[in-house]
């Protein structure tokens, strides 16, 4: 068992789209170990995205989620990482299938793309840490 990290972001929060994003990891198999509704902060938000500091993107991404509420979550399963990203679908609005999350519900904006998922292990250890920093993480 594995576990990793997600976030839904505010453009699924104002689309009522939270239960729907839910159900959809647990018809997966998924176990949620921990999950809270959080209002991201600009520190909370620059430290999840600081690998895209300097990218054409970045500051409409902090503007998106700063400020705004998402639901935070640690999934575990087998292959968590790999079955939550291939869940969630590719972050290109052009590559986005039908039977995953952005593939069924984004509305075709970048960084509007209705949830994040840790990308390593070693991204997961990172972005759950900024959330659950009393979490015991596996």
């Amino acid at each position: 068992m594995s576990q990793t990290f997600v976030m839904i972001k505010p453009d699924a929060w104002s689309r009522g789209l939270v239960g729907e994003i839910i159900s959809r990891f647990e018809n997966k198999g998924f176990g949620f170990v921990n999950m809270r509704v959080h209002c991201m902060t600009d520190v909370d938000a620059e430290e999840l995205y600081k690998e895209h500091k300097g990218k054409s993107f970045y500051d409409r991404l902090i503007q998106f989620t700063a400020g705004k509420p998402v639901v935070v979550m640690i999934v575990a399963r087998r292959d968590a990482v790999k079955t939550a990203r291939r869940l969630a679908g590719p972050v290109d609005p052009e590559e986005q299938l039908p039977g995953t999350i952005r593939g069924d519900y984004a509305c075709g904006q970048l960084h509007e793309n209705l949830i994040h998922t840790s990308d390593s292990d070693e991204s997961f250890r990172r972005e759950s840490a900024i959330f659950f920093p009393q979490a015991e993480i596996q």
